[in-house]
């Protein structure tokens, strides 16, 4: 699916995460956005099932969707993206005007065997590549990474420290944006090295972010975040 927009210099994207299978916020958050170019969700679409639910989440939106898995989805939602009106970016990276999108669901191990889990090594070998390519290419301007997981060191932070994925930490530097969520208590942004890092916090209790970006040289990187 080529998703076009209308603007090749400024893009206006929804970032929701965390709905876990509770989208009675999804429509108002949809409303106080008011005019964004693109969606993205990034994991904990359901609460452990069932995937059929992508599809009741999905269908509140008539802008295009990017989404990716998170920890508390089974595997074999990946199939009901696939099917689904939005773009499955799990492992793989989408080209919108010059911004190059690359996701990856799933999460870091976690002390709570859920069903989307990765070993760290799974992780930095499925997004070496698609970074790599992306800093080769001449078509691309930024760089956004989705990951449900946060990386390590950044909106990551528990009472008991930073759990956050090692693996995608190695990429700070590498992209200009990662959008994040998993852990719901770290809501907000903050800057990693050159990399902006962003969790727009819990969609089911009716958080989420608006991040603009635009091509202009050294414009940074904008983001609101917006309460229902």
């Amino acid at each position: 699916m080529k998703i076009q927009n209308k603007d090749e210099i400024r893009m206006k994207i929804l970032a929701i995460s965390d709905p876990h299978g509770d989208y009675s916020k999804i429509e108002e958050i949809i409303e106080k956005a008011g005019d964004f170019d693109l969606a993205v969700v990034v994991g904990d679409i359901t609460n452990f099932g069932p995937d059929e639910k992508v599809d009741e989440l999905l269908g509140m939106f008539d802008k295009p969707v990017l989404a990716i898995p998170g920890n508390c989805d089974h595997r074999s939602i990946l199939k009901a993206l696939d099917s689904s009106k939005a773009v499955n970016l799990h492992g793989k990276a989408e080209q919108v005007g010059k911004i190059r999108f690359i996701g990856l669901g799933g999460s870091n191990p976690t002390p709570f065997n859920t069903p989307f889990e990765l070993s760290e090594e799974e992780i930095e070998n499925a997004l070496e590549g698609m970074v790599c390519s992306a800093e080769n290419s001449g078509e691309c301007g930024k760089i956004v990474l989705l990951t449900h997981a946060p990386p390590h060191g950044a909106r990551d932070e528990l009472p008991f420290g930073h759990v956050g994925s090692k693996a995608i930490q190695k990429f700070i530097d590498r992209v200009d944006l990662i959008v994040c969520g998993h852990i719901h208590e770290a809501k907000g942004m903050e800057k990693a090295g050159k990399t902006l890092v962003v969790n727009p916090g819990e969609a089911c209790k009716g958080s989420c972010a608006l991040i603009t970006i635009e091509e202009t040289e050294n414009k940074p990187i904008e983001v609101e975040f917006v309460e229902v």
